[in-house]
């Protein structure tokens, strides 16, 4: 049993990537619950800069809340993933940290048991890519420029999920869909956005964007998939900033699966996307 994390920017900002998640996770019967009363995760490069305590009081909250439903937490963001991950393995090794953070909460304090995992992580260790290719109804004719985000994979040691500098498990995701996933330069850098970056200095984070997508459209991708909804906010508002010749649709990974498993495409919530993606449906 999982039960869905949804963050801030996912149902705020693109409530189309929570929707898709909801579809996938249904079609292919993996069971979740509801996290009732959950808050912001809180996002670790900013919360945990000024103030690890209150970082980690938050966190154990959402945590608290999965642990008292005996649930797996699932996230669909990789700052929620890290920020999350990152707190649930600090406050199950540090036992005077955590009796500190249950003096601030409330409900009994937190035991320090919640696991959490990212929805790629149970799509692709869970649930497999051949399952998921079983499940497929309409194969994708898509160049796929994947970004993997920073959070994602990192800390590596602690989340051992995938070779850090050449991963390949959201590319065999994708690639169960028929679409290609295609190389491209500097795959593993970042978007742009994180660590306040896009908040305190939008040009450079616009320039790391510029950078990534000439390098996505010089591979002759058609699409970006992400599996974080903050990347994909930057690469879909950023191009709009950028202007003219930018205009490289951006797709979360429920959504490329959602299309892929025949879910109805109005769930899907393209039309709140600043980049059109209706060219290459």
């Amino acid at each position: 049993m999982y039960s869905l994390f949804l963050g801030c920017i996912a149902p705020l900002r693109y409530p189309g990537i929570e929707s898709a998640t909801r579809e996938i996770l249904n079609t292919l019967d993996i069971e979740y619950c509801e996290l009732e009363g959950a808050s912001c995760c809180p996002a670790p490069g900013v919360m945990r800069s000024f103030d690890e305590k209150t970082w980690l009081s938050i966190a154990s909250r959402n945590l608290l809340i999965s642990e008292k439903k005996g649930a797996e937490l699932l996230t669909i963001c990789n700052g929620c993933y890290g920020s999350l991950f990152e707190a649930a393995h600090k406050l199950e090794s540090d036992e005077e940290m955590r009796g500190k953070v249950n003096e601030i909460i409330d409900d009994g304090g937190y035991n320090g048991t919640t696991r959490v995992r990212h929805i790629a992580e149970v799509l692709y260790k869970e649930l497999g890519v051949d399952e998921i290719k079983s499940k497929v109804k309409d194969q994708l004719k898509l160049n796929v420029a994947v970004h993997y985000g920073c959070h994602f994979l990192k800390p590596s040691k602690l989340k051992k999920l995938d070779d850090p500098e050449r991963p390949t498990m959201l590319d065999e995701l994708v690639e169960a869909t028929g679409a290609v996933s295609v190389s491209y330069k500097d795959k593993q850098m970042c978007c742009g956005a994180g660590g306040g970056v896009r908040a305190g200095s939008p040009d450079v984070a616009l320039e790391m964007t510029k950078s990534k997508i000439d390098y996505m459209k010089a591979a002759g991708a058609t699409c970006i998939v992400t599996p974080c909804p903050f990347c994909h906010l930057q690469f879909d508002r950023g191009q709009k900033d950028l202007g003219q010749g930018y205009d490289l649709p951006v797709i979360h990974l429920s959504q490329i699966l959602g299309l892929a498993l025949g879910v109805d495409k109005s769930k899907l919530g393209f039309e709140s996307h600043v980049t059109p993606v209706d060219p290459i449906l």
